[in-house]
């Protein structure tokens, strides 16, 4: 029973998320949304303690779909980073700005950028390209998020400043465009850098929330030193170059592991 100790967990994290912004804001969606992403995510994890190859991307396209379909297209809600500077800006507490609190900004002191690995919706197509292990080194070109994050943000600050107009409907095509725009530069980056992640790395601008805060996180991969062969497994099979060898949290790439559990189901030793 041990085995199913972490799908547990993440049902009770989220279900009480959920609850408690459903009383608190007296509105049923938070009771249906976030039970409704802990539910998928704990469905992947249970399923990958049974060793289903293609657990993860259960949660990937079952939450992946839900954001970008039903919340996106459907109730046009921009949901990606513009959507959040949108709200912050209206000093409205709701939707997008909510959806980073838990999953971008606070939730990764607890799992860290299990965003990334199964929930993004970007991530979920890139994940289906060929190149789900890195072929070549990692690029030093990570600076190229903070100009997509500054953007973003220059870019919504601006709509403001000018008074334009109608902006809630300018954010929902930002959604649009933004989600054309980055499915584009990532599949095309997949290709060049023959590697699924490169959008990941090197432009996301969601991963300066993410990776400070994933420095602290309580959800961590580990490795058995007593166990640990120096094969070299873990880290050829990392989609995001991590050193799981390194248990310290200053371990190379350390912020970056996305909880996708390659080290862990390639590992000879059962050392992770």
């Amino acid at each position: 029973m041990k085995k199913y100790f972490m799908p547990a967990i993440m049902l009770v994290i989220f279900e009480t998320v959920a609850v408690t912004l459903w009383l608190t804001k007296d509105n049923l969606f938070y009771l249906f949304n976030f039970s409704y992403i802990g539910i998928s995510i704990s469905l992947a994890l249970f399923l990958f303690v049974g060793k289903y190859k293609h657990a993860r991307r259960v949660a990937q396209l079952l939450v992946g779909t839900y954001m970008l379909v039903y919340l996106g297209l459907i109730c046009n809600e921009n949901m990606q980073i513009e959507g959040f500077w949108y709200y912050l800006f209206t000093g409205v507490f709701e939707a997008a700005t909510i959806h980073y609190a838990v999953a971008k900004i606070f939730g990764p002191l607890l799992f860290g950028r299990g965003w990334c690995g199964y929930a993004c919706w970007t991530a979920m197509v890139l994940d289906f390209l060929p190149y789900k292990i890195p072929e070549q080194p990692r690029k030093k070109i990570g600076w190229i998020r903070y100009i997509t994050f500054a953007v973003s943000l220059i870019f919504v600050a601006a709509l403001f400043l000018a008074q334009v107009g109608n902006i809630e409907k300018i954010m929902f095509w930002a959604f649009i465009v933004g989600n054309v725009l980055y499915y584009a530069a990532g599949i095309i980056l997949a290709f060049v850098f023959k590697d699924n992640r490169a959008f990941c790395k090197y432009i996301c601008p969601i991963t300066v929330f993410l990776k400070p805060m994933s420095y602290f996180s309580l959800l961590r991969v580990k490795c058995d030193k007593d166990k640990c062969v120096s094969c070299g497994m873990c880290r050829k099979v990392c989609p995001m170059n991590v050193d799981m060898t390194d248990n310290s949290r200053k371990r190379e790439n350390g912020t970056e592991c996305i909880l996708c559990f390659e080290c862990v189901k390639r590992c000879p030793k059962d050392a992770l």
